[in-house]
């Protein structure tokens, strides 16, 4: 079995850039080896929405959005208002949709998966409350982002420790099953993202 490669990101690091429309800031999180802010595969990003307004289009792509702070959102999608989306929800939609933004009652910040579904198969979960919390996975790509404290995650058995909120661990493998073990000092609160080649 190939070892897997471990790359951990710390929120400290991750350049913030202003959105087009000025509605907002952006931090990427991550992207697929050799992909860009321009031009990627799949990419994680954390974005600070000051207010109401309209979401850039991505084409070609598709997206999953949580909110992580603040009292929520409300998406109104290719002109049908969706139900109000609060923290810890995730929401899909295509990346060409027209989108309008509502704050429920203030700012706030929101975690984004953008990917190519022509390219990949993606599951996002979050993961709450008391651990360890132990799961499988096959997939080429594993990320996990904590939004509270500092978290441990065990793969077969090896200890990787992301030690700030925000802060994400990529695990790149071989596709081989592979054991996933979250656990910290305080009730779990992470977000687990799988990404899997299509068979192109």
């Amino acid at each position: 079995m190939k070892q897997a490669e471990v790359h951990l990101y710390r929120a400290a690091d991750y350049p913030r850039m202003p959105w087009r429309n000025g509605g907002g800031t952006t931090q990427e999180v991550a992207c697929n080896a050799g992909g860009s802010t321009a031009a990627f595969d799949w990419r994680l990003s954390i974005a600070d929405v000051a207010q109401d307004g309209g979401f850039s289009a991505f084409t070609g792509y598709q997206r999953i959005i949580t909110v992580l702070e603040g009292q929520g959102i409300q998406l109104t999608v290719d002109g049908l208002e969706q139900t109000p989306l609060a923290p810890r929800q995730a929401y899909a939609f295509a990346g060409d949709a027209q989108v309008q933004c509502r704050l429920l009652d203030g700012p706030i910040r929101d975690f984004n998966l953008i990917y190519a579904p022509a390219r990949y198969h993606a599951r996002l979960q979050w993961v709450a409350g008391a651990g360890p919390w132990i799961f499988h996975s096959a997939a080429r790509s594993v990320l996990v982002l904590t939004a509270g404290g500092a978290l441990s995650v065990c793969i077969n058995g090896a200890p990787q420790v992301l030690p700030s909120r925000y802060d994400c661990l990529h695990v790149e493998s071989a596709g081989d099953l592979s054991e996933y073990r979250l656990e910290g000092d305080a009730p779990l609160d992470a977000c687990v993202i799988e990404l899997l080649p299509r068979n192109v």
